[in-house]
């Protein structure tokens, strides 16, 4: 390792989407990762002039076919030696599924130096309860989770993932749980969470794909970006706007397949000490909303939560590509951390996973995540501030020129001022190298445990394969869907079978 870079050389392949102007997708997170002394290769997802909160643009998707063209002309060079994959949005189903098929290539390149390949997966599905995808990418989602090192979903795509509404912290530990178990993800992150001040959460409704349309699939595979503009990751992740919203909806326990009403909904958890029932829930009121919240957990040998939450100050202002600012963040920071973990080899070991004596807030996920947080803070601190000054001149100037008279002329001052603010509100990270290099304010931002992850019952994530050794993962509230096959195992006993 040279002196003066924070980690080992780390080749990192990332693919996700690219603006020409603006940063989010690889535009940000390739910056961000070279910027920590990482060597990135990026494919591109699409190819757009501007992210969609503009509400106009122009560009390109990329098929999945281009995407393992990419890839192979890598591979026919013996360039995919990469120590680390990040995957965010992918805008249709083959892509996903083209995705897993790199994946695996390079993890099976790895597969005789245990530690040597980490695959961060951000699966881009929706936010407050909306898909902002075709409904056929989600099982395609839920069948590369085993491949995934650590996953980085907000509360919206947590829900999809794991099938559980989250209401409260002890919902959310089940959902954490169901991660590391069924799924079998050592690192979980859910990179925002709208908390009250009693730790129940804004609502986010996983949206009902049963009862859905099965054209609105087709349909919004076929919107133009221009079409669609607040249903898109690059805008409408809460990792990316840290805004309070109203909430969508809320399901009862009985809505949510693995919480039964009676039995294992978190409210009927023991708990150490035993605690009064709980009261009925009161209505949210979203002024008592005063932080973004992330929750993150490395799990224990036999896939149990470790907790820790890091609560970050809300922002009057709408971010895009903070998400992916997230993501690329923490890749070095959690190569940092695991170099300089007290757990000897902790490089060496399957996905960097600490004993299970390490407690949740000092594991190196933890770690990573405080400065992460803290370079985050300060660089939208720093852009609000930025924003509010140039709209003000803006508002300033359009006041002396005038807007004209009549509705087109309203009409098209309100959409030359919408996109000034977005403008307005690019978080341009090269120049916030500092606060990327040097996260300040450090100790704002310590981890704390959160006690919810040790009452989960131990059933809870539990799944049986079938007779074959098949896992069916499922989708929604149907056991349907994306399946695995565990180890071989159903092909060993087949040819056992055929054998006699």
């Amino acid at each position: 390792m040279a002196s003066d870079t924070l980690i080992p050389e780390t080749r990192v392949l990332a693919i996700a989407s690219h603006v020409v102007h603006g940063y989010v997708g690889n535009k940000m997170a390739t910056f961000v990762m070279q910027s920590l002394g990482c060597d990135v290769s990026a494919i591109n997802t699409v190819h757009y002039s501007n992210h969609t909160a503009y509400k106009q643009v122009k560009g390109t998707k990329t098929s999945a076919d281009q995407i393992l063209e990419l890839y192979d002309g890598l591979r026919q060079s013996n360039l995919n030696d990469f120590d680390l994959l990040l995957t965010g949005y992918m805008p249709s189903a083959e892509d996903v599924q083209a995705v897993g098929k790199i994946g695996r290539d390079i993890k099976f390149n790895a597969g005789t130096k245990p530690g040597s390949f980490f695959w961060v997966l951000d699966p881009v599905m929706g936010d407050n309860g909306k898909l902002y995808i075709p409904e056929d990418e989600v099982p395609e989602y839920k069948a590369l989770l085993r491949e995934a090192d650590l996953i980085l979903p907000n509360q919206t795509e947590a829900e999809l993932l794991s099938d559980i509404t989250i209401t409260d912290l002890n919902s959310l530990a089940a959902a954490m749980q169901v991660l590391h178990k069924t799924y079998q993800v050592p690192h979980v992150i859910i990179t925002s969470l709208r908390l009250t001040r009693d730790n129940q959460t804004v609502p986010s409704r996983t949206p009902s794909r049963a009862a859905s349309n099965p054209a609105s699939a087709t349909a919004s595979s076929q919107q133009t970006p221009s079409e669609s503009p607040f249903l898109n990751p690059e805008t409408t992740n809460p990792s990316s706007i840290l805004t309070s919203t109203t909430p969508s909806g809320q399901r009862t326990p009985s809505d949510s397949p693995r919480l039964n009403a009676e039995t294992s909904h978190p409210s009927s958890w023991a708990t150490s000490p035993p605690s009064k029932p709980s009261p009925p829930p009161q209505p949210l009121i979203n002024k008592e909303i005063e932080n973004i919240t992330i929750i993150g957990s490395t799990a224990t040998s036999d896939h149990k939560p470790r907790l820790f939450r890091i609560d970050t100050p809300l922002l009057p202002l709408f971010f895009s590509g903070t998400g992916d600012m997230f993501s690329a963040l923490t890749i070095p920071r959690l190569i940092e951390a695991v170099h300089a973990s007290s757990t000897p080899h902790l490089a060496s070991k399957p996905s960097w996973r600490s004993p299970d004596d390490v407690p949740a807030d000092e594991i190196p996920l933890a770690k990573a995540c405080q400065k992460v947080l803290a370079s985050m803070q300060s660089i939208l601190a720093q852009t609000t501030e930025t924003c509010q000054e140039k709209m003000k001149a803006y508002d300033a100037r359009v006041a002396k020129e005038g807007r004209g008279e009549g509705k087109e002329a309203l009409e098209e001052s309100a959409m030359r001022r919408h996109i000034a603010l977005m403008n307005a509100s690019e978080v341009i990270v090269p120049r916030f190298v500092k606060d990327i290099v040097d996260p300040p304010d450090l100790e704002r931002f310590r981890p704390r445990l959160v006690e919810e992850g040790r009452n989960v019952p131990e059933e809870v994530g539990s799944k049986e394969p079938d007779q074959l050794k098949v896992l069916h993962l499922g989708v929604g509230k149907t056991a349907e869907g994306a399946v695995q096959v565990l180890e071989g195992e159903a092909q060993k006993e087949r040819e056992e079978e055929e054998a006699a």
